[in-house]
């Protein structure tokens, strides 16, 4: 049976319940039956980010680059200057 989040009409309360397709939920707080199903997003696929020496060499690599731009900056604000 399928997880589905629930709002209870009459005092508010969210939960979530295992029901069979079709049947109404019992609120939890109340006892009220007759809950609204509410749309709930699942988690999405996963993306996996570089591990190990491969995330090293991109944390070098974008530390180098932001040296880099650092220098390039400091070199057009001099040549600004003079």
């Amino acid at each position: 049976m399928p997880l589905y989040d629930f709002k209870c009409a009459v005092c508010g309360a969210s939960f979530e319940a295992q029901i069979p397709h079709g049947q109404q939920a019992a609120c939890p707080s109340c006892g009220t039956s007759g809950a609204e199903r509410v749309f709930s997003a699942f988690a999405g696929p996963f993306t996996v980010g570089l591990r190990g020496a491969a995330a090293g060499r991109s944390n070098a690599a974008r530390r180098v680059r932001e040296e880099r731009r650092q220098e390039r900056r400091e070199q057009r604000r001099q040549r600004e200057q003079d």
